[in-house]
């Protein structure tokens, strides 16, 4: 019987498993773009009250993300986990619950119904997220095959963040660009989307139960059962991930990087409406091309990994550093009143979605290889804290921005539902859209040179955990994967796989 980590990834099964990113990226690209806008011009919610709903939200979720990491590594111990998956079972309850999403886009129904809506896509984007995220690293464990699942997924991604921008602004040749109800008949057509694409994935990939049977052992042995026991494991889980030199590392290039392009895009509407004086489907047209053109963008990045063979961090840069010309550029058109042709801007919006799509791709793809570093410390296989953090921290980046975006405006005089602003409100907008952007990319960027997994690295890291699953001796091990070792986790490499680290700061990990 071939082992599931021994089956082989093509792009159809990484097409089956990376269609849910349409719902990952889709869905809170089109929160990002459009849900503030709606709010405030359809709903009758202050910039405040709107921003509020987003920090609520995120008060919650910085709950449901880790416990629900923490409920799919040990959900294989119950009857359901043992017959659907412990991941994918999630999938499976999930995909009808999609037309949740609809509620989102219904017009003049108050504060309350408002949050209450958004906190139940919030809930459902965790029951969906952060078991799936989990799946490629339990798929394969050959650095080309994750990423392809990684690659694949991010062009679904890219996909949804297109369809994100361009739906609507087909909708709105029909029912005017004025219309509420373009919003809500967007909601509805995505949310039929999700509910497939979640399904799709459920039936088309697999885990890698085998090779989870030595951590579960550790888990029933070690690790009292009740409540209150449980609440306290997963809180040492969640603060033991950031004990990983890599993952800490990656963290800061994800909120940062992430967060930048969070901003952009939620005052990029405001920017085209209320500095160019143009109508919001001018900026579904812009945003559509930024995002077409992330779709070719993303196999680009994924051809410059695997058959280059160029190291994530430098093709981070490469990224970061088109992004900061393309700032540069809007802030030129808009300081020198410049009338750009439109081939032009479409040129710098084509080079703005490319290198956008290098920005989404390489830290999801980072993102899959952690567990293995991971494993080199505690010997245990713990993908569900880790997509955790990671759901946990993007959706955090998304409502945060939004809030605080809201916070500034609302202090500047942005009014609601004007047509035209105040001088403080444009120069508050331009702020957020191009400085703040630049600050919180330049963040990542510095973090990049110290970031150093490779294909190379971590082929020496899988090497050396097979070795010692076999029984090899600590004092065997050669100096360059020692010093890769040390690069990876932060540990010498005696206190790590069981050694001095269990009398450090991971011992609660390996011996709770």
């Amino acid at each position: 019987m071939v082992k599931p980590t021994e089956r082989r990834v093509g792009y159809g099964v990484a097409l089956g498993y990376g269609i849910t990113d349409l719902f990952g990226g889709g869905a809170f690209a089109i929160i990002g773009t459009w849900l503030l806008f709606f709010y405030t011009t359809y709903c009758g919610l202050s910039v405040l009250e709107a921003g509020s709903i987003f920090a609520i939200a995120r008060v919650i979720d910085a709950v449901l993300s880790p416990i629900m990491g923490y409920i799919t590594d040990n959900f294989g111990n119950t009857w359901l986990g043992r017959k659907f998956g412990r991941r994918r079972f999630f999938l499976l309850l999930s995909s009808p619950l999609m037309f949740l999403y609809a509620l989102l886009w219904v017009t003049d129904m108050g504060y309350w119904y408002y949050l209450g809506t958004y906190l139940s896509i919030e809930l459902l984007s965790a029951m969906v997220l952060v078991p799936w995220e989990t799946l490629a690293a339990e798929m394969t464990n050959r650095y080309e095959e994750r990423s392809r699942l990684s690659g694949v997924r991010m062009i679904c991604s890219q996909l949804g963040g297109f369809l994100a921008v361009f739906v609507p602004g087909v909708i709105m040749q029909f029912t005017g660009k004025d219309n509420s109800f373009t919003y809500t008949l967007t909601g509805m057509i995505f949310s039929l989307v999700f509910c497939l694409a979640v399904f799709v994935t459920w039936r088309t990939t697999w885990e890698a139960k085998d090779v989870h049977q030595e951590s579960d052992f550790k888990i029933d042995n070690h690790r009292s059962s009740g409540l209150l026991n449980h609440l306290k494991y997963l809180v040492v889980d969640l603060f033991s991930a950031f004990h990983i030199r890599a993952f800490r590392l990656h963290i800061i290039i994800y909120i940062f990087s992430f967060t930048a392009m969070d901003v952009f895009g939620s005052v990029f509407t405001y920017y085209v409406v209320y500095c160019l004086n143009q109508d919001a489907a001018a900026v579904s047209g812009w945003l559509s091309i930024a995002a077409f053109a992330s779709v070719p963008g993303t196999y680009g990045f994924m051809l410059l990994l695997n058959r280059l063979n160029i190291s994530p961090s430098a093709a981070l840069r490469l990224s970061y550093g088109c992004i900061f010309f393309v700032l540069m550029f809007l802030f030129a058109m808009y300081y020198t009143h410049t009338q750009v042709p439109a081939l032009l801007f479409s040129a710098v919006f084509i080079l703005l979605g490319a290198a956008r799509s290098g920005l989404y791709y390489i830290p999801w793809n980072i993102y899959s290889f952690i567990p293995d570093i991971d494993e080199m410390v505690t010997q245990q296989r713990r993908e569900g804290i880790f997509a955790g953090v990671m759901v946990l921290t993007r959706k955090s980046t998304v409502a945060i921005a939004i809030m605080l975006i809201g916070v500034v405006l609302q202090e500047s005089g942005f009014v609601k539902g004007s047509g035209a602003q105040p001088e403080m409100a444009l120069y508050a907008i331009i702020g957020l859209m191009l400085f703040a952007t630049s600050a919180l990319l330049a963040v990542s960027f510095i973090a990049t040179y110290k970031f150093k997994l490779t294909r190379d690295t971590h082929k020496l890291l899988l090497k050396e955990i097979a070795r010692r699953k076999l029984g090899g001796d600590y004092r065997d091990c050669d100096d360059k994967t020692r010093v890769v070792i040390k690069q990876l986790t932060g540990y010498e490499y005696d206190q790590v796989w069981g050694g001095d680290a269990n009398r450090g700061p991971v011992a609660s990990v390996t011996l709770s």
